[in-house]
């Protein structure tokens, strides 16, 4: 008997899900109404990944994905996180784990700089003192981009990319994409177009993530995803960065304030997971291969790119406002992350993959001696 609340697969008889714990049989007016919803937005989120290349993930459960955020956890938890990634801490394949992992560091991190931004608010709106503007506009671009980033790493399942290498490609990555960015703008023309703007920060961010994934170091797909995140984190902080100080030169810090606040909202749905998106089509398309422009012609790679260009055309597009809430961007976040836990779906079963080649090589090298054996009889 099929769960309601998890889609999880009981016995017949059984009373309560085996999974969830909740209970099962005829469903209620509104665990019905709950079944309808889940199975609509299924169907959606299958249909926008078969656009993009990907498997919709059955085993999918946030709630479970997401289960150890409000759990306890100690100071030497965090700090063993940050050992991962080095040359003595990164497992052998047969060690890494394919199953969903449960990230909670970055809610930490999230919590963490939000305390350090009101502490710098305060001096600031209330006390007057304009030397902790400087920390506000630089904290308040980073708070939520870097919480984004550090979610990506701790999904990054082989564990083969060290925080010190994230923080090297979040600031040379980021750089890099933008000064490329302004590159295109001069050479080609400086046009408000969306669609010019859509292909040009995109191709920009495309290139710095190219630039650190040109080896065949970072061969997985979660690596790809891990590395244009921290590329699309630079280019978002700086960006909202340079955008709140527009604001300030202009005179105004409330609207300096409401800059930061919906650029922070609404950048889990922009730069960071259209970059990640890149970064691991591209991985998808070169595997454990150097780069070649060859890899640029996969169609594993054009479909997902081409979405994250067709995203970013439609987040610029001056739309009348629904509301005061931006819908539009909203939606399209949510479309994003459809894909993205699509992607992160499929490196994991890259990973699984890859545990068991050497077991299926074993079995038909002993199945090809068994052969030899009886022809040898």
């Amino acid at each position: 008997m099929l769960c309601l609340h998890c889609n999880y697969k009981n016995p017949a008889d059984a009373k309560f899900c085996a999974e969830c714990g909740s209970t099962v049989g005829v469903p209620d007016q509104q665990s019905s109404t709950e079944h309808k919803l889940r199975t609509a937005f299924s169907d959606i989120a299958n249909k926008i990944n078969q656009a993009a290349g990907v498997e919709t993930p059955v085993e999918l459960n946030l709630r479970e994905v997401f289960s150890k955020v409000f759990a306890r956890h100690s100071e030497e938890e965090a700090e063993r996180l940050f050992f991962v990634g080095t040359s003595h801490t990164t497992p052998d394949i047969d060690q890494i784990v394919d199953s969903w992992p449960k990230p909670w560091l970055f809610a930490r991190i999230f919590a963490l700089v939000a305390f350090a931004y009101f502490g710098l608010y305060m001096g600031l709106d209330w006390y007057e003192n304009i030397n902790f503007l400087p920390g506000l506009i630089m904290l308040g671009s980073f708070m939520v981009p870097f919480t984004i980033l550090i979610f990506f790493w701790e999904m990054n399942a082989p564990q083969n990319i060290s925080i010190y290498k994230i923080i090297k490609m979040l600031f040379v990555g980021g750089v890099l994409s933008l000064v490329t960015a302004v590159f295109l703008y001069d050479k080609i023309g400086n046009s408000g177009n969306v669609l010019f703007i859509g292909i040009v920060e995109e191709v920009a961010k495309l290139i710095a993530v190219l630039w650190f994934l040109r080896g065949n170091k970072y061969k997985y797909v979660l690596n790809g995803l891990l590395v244009g995140a921290a590329v699309g984190t630079g280019f978002a902080a700086f960006e909202s960065a340079g955008y709140a100080f527009q604001m300030l030169m202009m005179g105004d810090l409330e609207l300096m304030y409401s800059t930061i606040f919906w650029r922070g909202v609404l950048a889990p749905g922009g730069h960071i997971v259209w970059a990640a998106l890149s970064g691991a089509a591209l991985c998808m398309a070169k595997r454990e291969r150097k780069f070649t422009l060859l890899s640029l012609g996969d169609i594993r790679f054009l479909r997902i790119f081409g979405i994250v260009i067709l995203l970013h055309i439609l987040w610029d597009l001056p739309l009348p406002f629904i509301s005061e809430l931006p819908i539009v961007q909203l939606l399209l976040t949510v479309i994003s992350w459809v894909i993205a836990f699509a992607v992160i779906n499929s490196g994991l079963k890259e990973i699984s993959q890859l545990k068991h080649q050497p077991l299926a090589i074993a079995d038909t090298v002993h199945d090809t001696n068994q052969g030899y054996t009886s022809l040898d009889s």
